[in-house]
């Protein structure tokens, strides 16, 4: 017997104990509503979706072919849209997940307007945006649901069996649009207390997964922008911690942890590691400032700092600032120093904010951390802060120029030009780009590519197409042949957006709750019919 039936035989069972008070209850109608409706608070969804990224994560150490991808989203309805298109095109939503950046939190969800990513907008926007976009994908789950009840329903009147097995089954192992979160926690918004405290928020907003940065919280950048701040590895271990203690303490035991570091581009510092002997990680942390090393107190000045690194005394560099800065060229050496750290420590996975998309750079510094840690692993952003087109051209060109062909028709600092599209190294280059997300996985040890901002630029996209046809001279045909017949054509579902909305799942409940007096929205003048 299937659950739904059974749904309905439990039901059934329960109206009958209530001596005829609750005959008005239909117990197939309430099945439905069951059936529409699987997790009922952020942390049923929160374990279901970490069984999921831990399930995904033992396969690809199995198969590097099995890696998983986000897009990024900033509103419930981006997010649903992204995962009712997914089932659309690929019947399934297996290894596909949803983003949560704090850059477009801080860009489109802040109370103070559009921010730069500085940890500036308001914290409690995250849990709130990760509640938005599970309650729009449960939506998700109940408008889908709700066309299958009302075909099977429409079957078993007309005595199509066939039919209404065949609707049954799909019914039985319907396939929830509710997936994994990568939820950004930006470096934690204060103290270590406050990252526990905002992460058990987050998780109770159904988050299974939390990135948390090693940058500075008050300090706090853009990882494409200059100016970042690292912290010493402890402050940011027991920040980590701090995640772990609210995933456990809300049941939530197999949660997952992702530790960025930013010490690639990030040149500076705020504090002196804490050191008790030399070698540990306080002493290699510190090994990384640049300074001078003295052998007198005749050479320190008013004002410097200085430090026992290395058994040698040296004057660290300090700036006006305030900060320290870290020798040049360090940058590859600290980043695998904080990823070993950070997976020793708790952390599950690893994201490496690069300034560029180039697998060997990546691969170079996986290569040093598998040494240490076999099974390390990295969550990656396929940032729309980089050039694609520019630096993939590069990479062709200094390619090619390394194997001895013959790049003298093209001229390097201008490879962005459009005269280079539909020529062997432009096309040669979005084939690298094509495959890159499977190059890095197999050969860079990315578990997990995401883009973090890609329809806050589609939005943009599509908005200036249609506003340049609308207010120029296509008038309304800029929206019918832009948007609307598209729609249709390609069999987009908003077309019959109060459908989307819920209307349909609305009149149904009217009908189980008040029967025939129902006053119904779907009736033949609803224009929604013109639609099919």
């Amino acid at each position: 017997m299937s659950q739904f039936s059974k749904d309905i035989d439990a039901i059934a069972s329960l109206r009958q104990k209530f001596n005829g008070t609750w005959d008005a209850i239909n117990p197939e109608h309430a099945a439905r509503m069951r059936a529409q409706n699987r997790f009922h608070t952020g942390l049923d969804i929160a374990k279901y979706t970490a069984k999921i990224m831990r399930e995904d994560m033992a396969a690809y150490d199995a198969d590097t072919s099995q890696y998983t991808q986000s897009l990024g989203c900033w509103h419930g309805f981006i997010g649903q849209q992204k995962l009712i298109s997914i089932k659309k095109h690929f019947g399934s939503t297996k290894r596909r997940y949803l983003y949560l950046s704090g850059w477009m939190v801080a860009a489109l969800r802040s109370e103070f307007g559009p921010l730069p990513d500085q940890s500036m907008h308001e914290k409690t926007s995250v849990p709130a945006l990760i509640e938005e976009l599970y309650t729009f994908l449960k939506q998700a789950d109940a408008w889908e649901l709700n066309h299958l009840f009302r075909d099977l329903e429409a079957a078993q009147k007309a005595g199509d069996d066939a039919k209404a097995k065949e609707l049954l089954s799909k019914i039985e192992n319907h396939e929830t649009h509710v997936v994994p979160i990568i939820a950004d926690i930006d470096a934690g918004f204060g103290n270590a207390e406050a990252t526990y405290l905002l992460a058990k928020k987050m998780i109770e907003a159904g988050a299974c997964c939390i990135q948390i940065e090693n940058q500075v919280s008050d300090e706090k950048q853009c990882g494409h922008q200059d100016g970042k701040v690292t912290v010493p590895h402890d402050d940011f271990l027991a920040k980590i911690n701090a995640v772990r203690y609210a995933f456990l303490e809300l049941g939530v035991d197999d949660g997952v942890i992702v530790a960025r570091t930013d010490s690639l581009g990030a040149g500076l510092t705020k504090q002196i590691a804490v050191t008790k002997e030399p070698g540990d990680i306080g002493d290699k942390y510190n090994a990384f400032l640049d300074g001078d090393y003295i052998n007198s107190a005749d050479e320190i000045d008013n004002g410097d700092v200085v430090i026992k690194s290395e058994g040698k005394l040296k004057k660290v560099k300090r700036l006006p600032s305030g900060l320290f800065q870290f020798k040049a060229g360090s940058g590859e050496d600290r980043v695998v120093l904080d990823c070993i750290t950070s997976l020793q420590n708790g952390a599950d996975l690893l994201w490496i904010e690069t300034e560029k998309p180039h697998v060997g750079q990546i691969a170079a510094m996986v290569n040093r951390i598998r040494e240490v840690v076999p099974n390390a692993k990295l969550v990656y952003n396929n940032s729309p802060s980089f050039n694609w087109t520019l630096n993939f051209r590069q990479q062709v060109f200094d390619a090619w120029q390394a194997e001895g062909k013959d790049v003298s028709a093209y001229d390097r600092a201008k490879l962005m030009s459009a005269e280079y599209d539909s020529t062997d190294l432009g096309i040669e280059a979005d084939k690298w780009t094509q495959n890159f997300q499977r190059d890095a996985a197999r050969e860079a040890g990315i578990f997990h590519h995401l883009i973090t901002l890609p329809t806050y630029h589609t939005a943009a996209l599509s908005t200036d197409n249609l506003a340049k046809g609308y207010f120029g001279d296509e008038g309304m045909l800029a929206y019918v042949a832009g948007v609307q017949r598209k729609e249709i054509r390609q069999g987009i579902a908003t077309v019959k957006h109060q459908d989307m909305a819920g209307s349909n799942i609305g009149d149904d409940h009217k009908e189980f709750f008040a029967g025939e007096g129902a006053l119904k929205a779907g009736g033949k003048d609803n224009t929604m019919n013109q639609f099919g």
